[in-house]
């Protein structure tokens, strides 16, 4: 008979409720120390359409650094900085900026911890 060690941890996202915000879904998973979040920018997909309300911030102040698994997201910092992510691409970003979606394809990105870690 074998046993999970006490250190490891296991968690399944599709098990978790879709957190929905117009275009935008985020399902998380928490581990001992380290969130684990799907997110997912439908087509026509913004963060200041979709969450800046439910935010109240002028642009996400969140943190965050992620793997895009497929789809492409488009994020304009708030000093005018900009990048476009696709898949298999890492992505780190610091507070303060907006993101969406582009082309015809939902973008669908895993994020560890929100980067609190880096920029907190």
């Amino acid at each position: 008979m074998t046993s999970a060690s006490p250190a490891m941890q296991k968690a399944n996202l599709d098990a978790v409720t879709p957190d929905v915000h117009g275009l935008i879904s985020k399902q998380t998973a928490h581990l001992d120390g380290l969130d684990v979040t799907r997110v997912r920018f439908d087509t026509g997909a913004r963060w200041s359409n979709d969450l800046k309300s439910y935010a109240g911030t002028h642009s996400c102040e969140l943190p965050h650094v992620g793997l895009v698994l497929s789809g492409r997201l488009h994020v304009v910092m708030d000093d005018g900085g900009e990048e476009e992510f696709g898949p298999n691409e890492v992505m780190m970003l610091p507070p303060g900026h907006d993101a969406w979606s582009v082309g015809d394809e939902a973008c669908v990105f895993v994020e560890f911890s929100r980067g609190n870690d880096y920029y907190g």
